[in-house]
């Protein structure tokens, strides 16, 4: 299949912009060939700028869970557009957002937005130093929580790294106050705060790491977390950037039935638009600036055209018992899909936490801890992904991400799923 329109924007793209594109996992580096440049959504499809039209499984990274266009979402956007589209100042719609969330969410009582999931991990981060007097943070090996200095490490050898960085431009400084442990290693864990628990501020976790791969956790790893945090006088941060108003009314928090201490937000609650946020009990939200000494702000935080997006993306999810749809999706996409996977020239394994869900081609099984695939399967999902593409369906250009659906898919879309998935399974090989 040709896409001569997607190459000309490239080719001018690369002249003008980084690399082509303006984040790096659209440049199909790890898939091969050009990226497409895409035209228009409509439910749950994409149309390129050839006019060619693709079943979608990434639902712009996750923020679309009604799928393309909603037309509630579409009415609200250009409602409050209308009216203006910032204003520099409080608006309505930023106070009714808030009580959407807070009323949703376990163990929170007041939200502070802002423009970006990074921004939010990196507010909760300051907020969560600020309420405890500590400075040093954790992170585990394979969460991603965005690109701001001190979260850009990977973990090294050993139970327990001092974090190193993982881009240029980040001075070894910036990083010296996190350590990186290993997903699902209670007794790392526990040996890590039992030696520097006093100065720990924070520990930061994906409760579903959906950013290499889908890496479901045991339950009693994150109880055990959640109970050693609090027994250190560690603020626990659930990174629900993904996953919040996604698996359930409550996120992952919900679903889990573990409370953390603050969480932060992207993706759904911005209904397709640049909205993060992060929250937590007002005992410690009140550290925040004008209120308290821990200062955070944004020119565009709390847009009033992006309240109304994440408004009507909440309400349409509350009204049509979106929740409970989603999961009735997921397991059907799975129901149409392991039979196939089942039947693969090679090893291909089924992971699937509600509407996510991620094709593993781990040898071994599907992985709980980060790990990284052999050249050969990277190689092998890059044929794979292009098998798809020619024949309609549009999949992750990345072997470590995972797929999202939306209440705009429909079960009758998952038979042509898996009979595109047979025939490219059969050309990876």
């Amino acid at each position: 299949m040709s896409h001569p329109r997607s190459e000309q924007l490239y080719a001018r793209a690369r002249a003008v912009i980084p690399g082509g594109v303006n984040s790096p996992v659209r440049a199909f580096r790890a898939v091969g060939g050009t990226p497409l440049f895409i035209a228009r959504g409509e439910g749950q499809y994409l149309i390129d700028a050839d006019g060619q039209r693709y079943l979608d499984f990434v639902g712009s990274w996750g923020p679309l869970i009604l799928g393309h266009a909603h037309p509630q979402v579409i009415r609200a956007i250009t409602a409050a557009a209308a009216q203006g589209t910032t204003f520099g100042a409080p608006c309505a719609g930023e106070v009714e957002l808030a009580e959407r969330v807070v009323a949703a969410y376990p163990g929170i009582e007041q939200v502070r937005f802002v423009s970006s999931g990074t921004e939010a991990v990196m507010s909760a981060i300051r907020l969560a130093r600020a309420a405890t007097g500590r400075d040093l943070i954790v992170k585990f090996s394979g969460c991603y929580h965005g690109h701001a200095d001190h979260l850009l490490v990977a973990a090294g050898s050993g139970l327990a790294t001092f974090g190193r960085p993982s881009s240029a431009g980040v001075p070894e400084p910036f990083t010296a106050c996190t350590r990186v442990l290993p997903l699902d290693d209670e007794a790392a864990f526990e040996e890590l705060l039992g030696r520097e628990g006093a100065r720990i501020a924070a520990v930061i976790i994906e409760p579903v790491p959906a950013n290499h791969g889908l890496l479901l956790q045991r339950r009693e790893f994150l109880e055990r977390v959640r109970e050693l945090t609090r027994r250190h006088g560690v603020l626990l941060i659930f990174d629900e950037v993904i996953s919040g108003f996604r698996l359930a009314r409550g996120g992952a928090a919900e679903r889990l039935g573990i409370t953390p201490d603050l969480a932060t937000f992207g993706k759904v609650i911005g209904g397709g638009l640049p909205v993060g946020a992060f929250a937590g009990p007002r005992a410690v939200m009140a550290r925040l600036a004008p209120d308290g000494d821990a200062y955070q702000a944004g020119t565009l935080s709390g847009n009033p055209v992006a309240m109304a997006s994440g408004i009507a993306t909440l309400d349409v999810l509350v009204h049509e018992n979106g929740w409970q749809r989603l999961e009735s999706l997921g397991a059907a996409v799975e129901a149409a899909l392991r039979p196939v996977l089942a039947r693969a020239p090679f090893p291909v394994h089924f992971v699937r936490a509600g509407s996510l869900f991620w094709l593993s081609l781990h040898e071994a099984g599907a992985p709980r801890t980060a790990a990284p695939l052999p050249e050969a399967a990277s190689a092998r999902y890059g044929r794979l992904f292009h098998a798809l593409l020619g024949q309609g369906i549009y999949f992750p250009p990345s072997a470590y991400e995972a797929c999202f659906l939306s209440l705009a898919h429909r079960e009758a879309d998952f038979e042509p799923l898996a009979r595109a998935l047979e025939h490219a399974l059969a050309a990876a090989a």
